[in-house]
């Protein structure tokens, strides 16, 4: 029999586990001050173990290729003294009852995790070892645990966790456990090889498009043209007429077609008439966007204001004006975005990859009118979120048409439809202006920001400020006395959301690169500028000198060949990156990045190693050749030919050291992505003498 602490009832506790088996079960609860502020809620974790000894984590993150899932169960493992052969992690259901507000984003998960998961481990160790003591009737100070097993030296005794599980289930978890020396942990802080990998490459991992369910229709989602646009009329004749097309429906986001199959729906949607109401911004174009930006950015609020940067470029020895523009971004997931819905008279079901499993819950029972407690929420794997699946909208769709048809619906956008739905990241104009003195050290920066909003559609800005769009720029770490910072927010119908590094996507690249402007001018070296500079900030300097020293900075390069730097925080994690440029017929060519990331004590070395790959590959994409553009309303990309991406014969070699000066964790999902534009424009710049001030840096 299971002992299943108080609060926790049999079927509740074989839904977060997944019926793994009876055995020892800890709740953890998982304070996050910072993640509450954003999400609104705390997360819950339970460690689980079973009678045959096998160890399983539920957690409440989603694993989008973060490396989530093995570094809790590292965390775990350490603590509790189990053979990692053992042990496993899976997503627990959603349930805000018990995990609080569940949410996957801001790189949060260990950085806010790590404390209470490690006391989740630590507090089922001594729970063992008091279950071992009872039953051979010794002191548990004369026992100790080890690599899955109880041992009391004295008497030679042995109990393995599996045969301790039960009894100790029955203890009350101690409400202060002693941690290890974390010098002791055999797992944390090593290269450890992946939970999830073996399924992946084997095809057993389940994501979204996995879902399978007895009776299953498919469903594509026609949306307006026109961003802002709207359903005018609607014939379905010959769409129903394909064979295995089940019907055609209006839903909030367009116009469905529901089928038997993913290639019914398909012709059904080409053989499919709509016309459509283009609405009050057809008119809108790329170039009236800029002009609205530029006009705005005057009159915005004060993010920063230290000193006085007028005057002090006024009175400069020298004085540098720039705008820098970065466009819209769509997020560009591997997996396109899909989910799965049941909705019955009393319960609903949904099997989706997402990051927001609380919205996602919410956004179904507002739809179906069930409570909560009715809807179970499966989170598959995701392949790639990038904030876009904190979205709700296509959960939206496949409730709708579930709810609609009475039968189990998969909504699969095509890489179309989820490029051109909207959900980018924002549209920015950059004004600087910049002042040195006459021995070329900056006295003033001035920042005007106009850029689309992502929290004004929540609710009125806090003084006018949108915290997400000045990151990187308000919080500008270099060493000038007089500085100031505005932002302003134009009215537009294009609905923008979180994007990989967020503002830092774009501050990190308009600051580092007016910083080596100005530089330039003063005729200093970019390294050294930022050495003086940063004096204040030792973790800035760490991962700055580190890139610079391992990437050969001042050494005599190849003929045509340039370094670029750039060093940028955010999320809790220093990330400096060089990169080695050419200028070739067709555009840069980037041979080679060298990142060097300061995220606090490493989990697993290796994701950490993997995060800045991604994130380097994903923010030259963007650099390179991402944009949105609109013309009379309308997204002009749509697959990847239009929005392309970085190519395996175009990557460039990536290294990554990390640097680790004992300081609190931080997060390493997204810090990659900030500094790799600013570096390689830096390159670029060196090489040519012309600064990138628009991005992206190739349009064809």
């Amino acid at each position: 029999m299971t002992a299943i602490p108080s609060g926790l009832g049999r079927r509740e506790f074989l839904q977060v586990t997944g019926a793994i088996g009876v055995g020892l079960l800890i709740p953890c609860q998982i304070s996050r001050a910072e993640a509450r502020r954003a999400n609104g809620g705390d997360v819950n974790a339970w460690v689980h173990v079973a009678a045959d000894g096998q160890i399983t984590i539920a957690v409440s993150e989603s694993e989008m290729g973060q490396g989530t899932l093995t570094a809790f169960a590292m965390i775990v493992a350490d603590e509790l003294e189990a053979d990692w052969k053992n042990v496993r992690a899976v997503h627990a259901l959603a349930d805000q009852a018990k995990y609080g507000r569940q949410s996957t984003g801001g790189s949060t998960s260990i950085r806010m995790g790590y404390d209470s998961i490690r006391k989740a481990g630590a507090a089922a160790r001594e729970m063992l070892v008091a279950a071992a003591a009872a039953t051979w009737g010794v002191p548990a100070e004369e026992c100790r645990a080890a690599m899955g097993t109880v041992l009391h030296p004295a008497s030679g005794r042995h109990a393995a966790y599996g045969d301790l599980a039960e009894r100790a289930g029955q203890l009350s978890a101690p409400a202060a456990p002693a941690f290890k020396d974390p010098a002791t942990y055999r797992y944390v802080g090593k290269p450890v090889k992946r939970l999830d990998s073996h399924e992946k490459v084997t095809g057993k991992a389940r994501f979204g498009l996995d879902a399978a369910v007895s009776g299953l229709l498919v469903a594509q989602v026609v949306r307006p043209p026109a961003l802002g646009g709207s359903v005018k009329a609607v014939d379905g004749a010959a769409a129903k007429a394909v064979p295995g097309v089940v019907d055609v429906m209006e839903i909030p986001h367009g116009v469905a077609v529901v089928a038997e199959t993913f290639f019914a729906a398909s012709e059904g949607r080409r053989a499919l008439s709509v016309t459509w109401d283009d609405g009050p911004w057809a008119s809108l174009s790329s170039e009236s966007i800029s002009t609205m930006l530029r006009d705005l950015a005057d009159g915005g609020a004060d993010a920063r204001n230290d000193g006085d940067a007028a005057g002090a470029a006024a009175a400069a020895a020298q004085r540098l004006e720039a705008v820098y523009e970065a466009p819209y971004l769509a997020h560009a997931t591997m997996e396109p975005m899909n989910c799965t819905a049941h909705v019955q008279a009393d319960r609903c079901d949904i099997w989706v990859g997402t990051q927001a499993q609380t919205s996602s819950v919410q956004t179904a029972a507002r739809i179906t009118g069930l409570s909560a407690e009715q809807i179970t929420l499966h989170t598959l794997y995701l392949g790639g979120g990038f904030g876009r699946r904190s979205q709700t909208d296509f959960v939206e769709d496949a409730v709708h048409l579930s709810k609609a048809t009475g039968r189990p619906v998969k909504v699969v956008y095509t890489r179309e439809d989820d490029t051109r739905a909207g959900w980018y990241r924002p549209v920015t104009y950059n004004a600087l202006v910049g002042g040195i003195d006459a021995a070329g050290w900056p006295v003033s920066w001035t920042h005007r920001i106009a850029g689309a909003s992502i929290v004004a559609q929540f609710g009125p800005l806090r003084n006018g400020i949108d915290p997400a769009g000045v990151e990187g720029a308000a919080n500008l770490p270099y060493h000038i006395p007089n500085v100031h910072v505005t932002y302003a927010v134009p009215e537009l119908p294009i609905t923008t959301w979180w994007w990989r590094s967020v503002g830092s996507s774009q501050n990190a690249y308009v600051t580092e690169c007016f910083l080596d402007e100005l530089a330039r001018k003063g005729g200093h070296d970019p390294v050294a500028y930022r050495q003086r500079l940063l004096q204040e900030h030792p973790r800035h300097l760490r991962v700055l000198e580190t890139a610079a020293e391992k990437i050969g900075w001042g050494r005599n390069l190849p003929e045509g060949h340039a370094l670029g730097i750039a060093v940028h925080e955010c999320f809790g994690s220093w990330v400096a990156q060089a990169a080695d440029v050419t200028m070739e017929n067709d555009g840069p060519r980037v041979h080679r990045v060298v990142c060097a990331v300061d995220c606090g004590q490493a989990i697993n070395p290796d994701t950490i190693a993997a995060q800045m790959d991604s994130g380097v590959i994903y923010g030259l994409s963007a650099a390179l050749w991402g944009q949105i553009t609109l013309d009379k309303g309308r997204p002009q990309q749509g697959n990847f030919d239009t929005y392309r991406v970085v190519r395996m014969r175009e990557a460039p070699r990536v290294e990554t050291h990390i640097v680790n000066g004992g300081d609190a964790h931080g997060g390493i999902g997204e810090p990659g992505t900030a500094p790799t534009a600013p570096a390689v424009c830096n390159a670029i710049f060196a090489l040519t003498g012309k600064p990138v001030r628009r991005l992206p840096i190739r349009t064809g």
